[in-house]
């Protein structure tokens, strides 16, 4: 099958498995529009490949992914359609990802924040590297956390502490995401995706419909979690680009960014 995506994510066709690679290695995989609307259309495209049975999903280079890219931020904070489509593409991808077909294992190469931290959460199989770290942002920026972090860790780890790292935006370093359950094991940095690829040829290799249909009745409990808090989620994310806190804090990012060029 063919995949049609931005050329910020990338498929490869390996036998059964389906490699999904995060594809913009000098931004850390910063999510820009291209990279937001991949991840949105993959899943979808994932589930359509009758040949597939497992996909892995990883970052190229040092990270698995930065986060928001703070130009697309600027760019919604002054653009209402774009981001009203934004915000759209991302309740699809929260849905589109716990719909998914098959299963998706996760190798988090390197540090894996916001929308990538979100990506995380809303894997079935979760392999981290020795160095990399968990974190949502999205309150310290002046953003309410809508999407995959806020919305599932309740149901991997205990309330208080989903409250804690989602309040405050500290990083969750790789030992302490397994300790608290958000995922599943940890490996020497070179390693992780060798060892993310064996569980999902493992997975591969058992019967498709048990397969499928278990990780169906498992994510029935997540899609009734998230059904029930996602509107009011996505529509006070919205509602954090009239900010004053927002504005100020992205446009002093760009400034300082702007400084160091």
């Amino acid at each position: 099958m063919d995949y049609d995506l931005p050329q910020e994510v990338r498929v490869e066709s390996d036998g059964p498995l389906r490699i999904v690679r995060l594809s913009r290695p000098k931004q850390l995989n910063a999510v820009n529009e291209a990279l937001h609307l991949g991840l949105t259309q993959v899943f979808p495209q994932l589930s359509a490949d009758a040949d597939a049975r497992v996909a892995i999903i990883t970052g190229e280079g040092r990270a698995f992914s930065a986060g928001g890219d703070f130009d697309l931020l600027d760019r919604m904070v002054k653009d209402r359609a774009l981001r009203r489509d934004v915000i759209a593409e991302g309740r699809d991808l929260v849905r589109n990802m716990m719909r998914c077909r098959i299963p998706v294992v996760a190798a988090v190469n390197g540090p894996a924040v916001g929308l990538g931290c979100s990506v995380i959460a809303l894997s079935d199989v979760v392999y981290m590297a020795e160095s990399a770290y968990l974190s949502d942002p999205h309150v310290t920026v002046g953003l309410v956390a809508a999407d995959g972090g806020p919305l599932t860790w309740p149901l991997h780890t205990s309330l208080l502490l989903a409250k804690e790292y989602a309040l405050t935006g500290e990083r969750i370093p790789a030992a302490r995401a397994k300790e608290i359950g958000l995922a599943n094991h940890i490996c020497a940095d070179d390693e992780v995706f060798a060892a993310a690829r064996a569980a999902a040829e493992k997975i591969a290799k058992l019967p498709q419909q048990a397969v499928e249909a278990t990780k169906r009745v498992l994510n029935l409990h997540m899609e009734r979690a998230v059904l029930a808090t996602i509107d009011f989620a996505m529509a006070a994310e919205t509602e954090s680009f009239e900010t004053d806190d927002l504005q100020n804090n992205v446009a002093h990012f760009l400034e300082r960014a702007s400084a160091k060029k």
